[in-house]
C-alpha cells in the first residue's frame, strides 16, 4: 500500500473516531436549547447592527429575514423547553453567551464583507449544530424543530454565500 493510501486511511480512521466521540458526548436537550438560543440571539443582534450600518438594500433585506427567522426559532426553543419542563438558562446567561459569540465587525467599506462572511460561518455552524442534535436527540419536539429549521438555515446559507461573493470583493455598497 502506498504511503499516501496509508495516510488517507489513517486520516479517515481518525475522522471516524472523532465523529463517534462527538456522538458519544451528545448534549442534553437543555444544553442544545441554551446553545441554539445563544447563537440565535447573537445572530439577531449582529444582524440588527448590520441593518443599521449597511447602505446595501440587499443586505438590509437579508438582515430582516435573519432577525425574523431567528426570533421565531428562539420562540420555538423556549416553547419546547417549557413543554418538556427543562431547566432554561437565565436570560442574562444566554445574553452573556450571545455577546461572546458576536464577531467584531468594523465600520466602513469592509463592514458588508465582514458581515456577509460572518453570516456564512454562522449558518454553517448552526447547520452543523442542528444536524448533530437531529441525529442524536430522541426528543420528538427537538427532532421536529430540527426538521423545520434545517431547510431554512440551508436556504439562508446559500443567500449568505451569494452576498459574501458580491460584497466580499471590495464592493462599495449600492447606495
Amino acid at each position: 500500500m502506498s504511503r499516501m493510501a496509508i495516510r488517507l486511511r489513517t486520516a479517515s480512521f481518525a475522522m471516524l473516531l472523532g465523529l463517534g466521540a462527538s456522538n458519544a458526548f451528545a448534549q442534553s436537550p437543555a444544553e442544545f436549547i441554551e446553545q441554539a438560543s445563544a447563537k440565535g440571539m447573537a445572530d439577531i443582534e449582529t444582524s440588527r447592527m448590520a441593518h443599521s450600518k449597511t447602505s446595501s438594500q440587499e443586505i438590509k433585506d437579508y438582515t430582516i429575514e435573519v432577525i425574523n427567522e431567528r426570533t421565531l426559532a428562539n420562540q420555538h426553543l423556549a416553547a419546547i423547553a417549557k413543554k418538556l419542563e427543562l431547566p432554561v438558562a437565565p436570560r442574562e446567561k444566554i445574553v452573556d453567551k450571545a455577546e461572546t459569540l458576536m464577531p467584531e465587525l468594523k465600520d466602513g467599506d469592509s463592514f458588508d464583507a465582514a458581515y456577509t462572511a460572518q453570516q456564512v460561518k454562522e449558518n454553517e455552524d448552526a447547520i452543523a449544530l442542528f444536524k448533530r442534535e437531529g441525529a442524536a436527540s430522541s426528543v420528538p419536539e427537538i427532532k421536529a424543530l430540527v426538521d423545520e429549521t434545517l431547510p431554512k438555515l440551508e436556504e439562508r446559507l446559500q443567500k449568505a454565500r451569494a452576498l459574501a461573493s458580491t460584497y466580499g470583493k471590495g464592493h462599495q455598497g449600492d447606495g
